[in-house]
């Protein structure tokens, strides 16, 4: 078997291509469903517990229940697989509600990203919006989507949402930070999605003796800061190199220091 194979769809092994939803059901027209995205390692996952327990969160959240068990969703996870024997893959897993609440697990290319994007910084651009309810992860996403393609058009890695407030929150699929001195500034968890990488920063700062203070960083000072960096699933902790006209020079070493704590603690929480 080969990645791609298989999927799962509540419990049952289907064919990728049988993974579809009815188009005529009211909650995918609303899209009604929340989701989160796993890395798999050497046959592994990654922060399973942390994603179940956040995917639980989201679906309280916006009051989609379900009866698929903590165990179950794992056990479907791990049959896909053993079923495709995967070793390297970004597992999706969807939750749609209803009066009969379909889950899916799909599996795809992991993410990955060349060296001399860590060592160089990346080019983001910003984008006026703030996501629907910010503290749950689910499929309502044209803003992420719209923001993401605006920056991808102008060579933009990334896309910085800005709040009514003119505050940065966070990217269209990452959480932002920035760097004063040894203290790291980023915008406080009420305001926005709390990453499962996110968390893993935080802890690695803690580590290293840098002092957090969780605020609205205003987009027209970003000049306050000497280093900034997005953190989301797929990158660990990615430089920034320059955001819109504003260039932030210099070595990204704080940066790239979180990103290895960051991936070596990943290796230790697989399952």
């Amino acid at each position: 078997m080969k990645l791609g194979d298989h999927a799962i769809r509540n419990g049952e092994l289907i064919s990728p291509s049988d993974a579809v939803l009815p188009i005529t059901l009211r909650e995918v027209q609303c899209n009604f469903s929340v989701y989160e995205a796993l890395r798999v390692i050497e046959g592994k996952v990654v922060h399973l517990l942390e994603h179940l327990a956040r995917l639980k969160e989201s679906a309280e959240l916006i009051h989609l229940t379900y009866g698929f068990s903590d165990e179950q969703i794992g056990e479907w996870i791990f049959k896909l697989i053993r079923t495709d024997a995967i070793d390297f893959a970004t597992l999706r897993v969807l939750i749609v509600g209803g009066l009969e609440p379909i889950l899916f697990v799909t599996a795809a290319p992991i993410l990955e990203y060349p060296q001399s994007m860590y060592d160089e910084g990346v080019y983001c651009t910003v984008y006026e919006g703030e996501r629907f309810m910010p503290q749950c992860k689910t499929s309502n996403l044209l803003l992420n989507y719209l923001a993401l393609e605006d920056s991808k058009r102008r060579g933009g890695f990334e896309a910085l949402l800005i709040d009514g407030n003119g505050c940065i929150r966070e990217g269209t699929r990452s959480n932002f930070y920035g760097f004063r001195d040894n203290v790291l500034h980023t915008a406080p968890l009420e305001m926005v999605l709390d990453g499962i990488t996110r968390q893993s920063v935080l802890k690695a700062t803690a580590g290293l003796g840098i002092k957090v203070i969780e605020k609205a960083i205003e987009y027209d000072n970003l000049e306050y800061y000497d280093e900034v960096f997005i953190s989301a699933t797929s990158m660990a902790a990615m430089p920034i190199r320059q955001i819109e006209g504003l260039v932030f020079p210099g070595d990204h070493k704080r940066t790239l220091e979180l990103c290895r704590i960051v991936r070596n603690r990943e290796l230790d929480s697989t399952i």
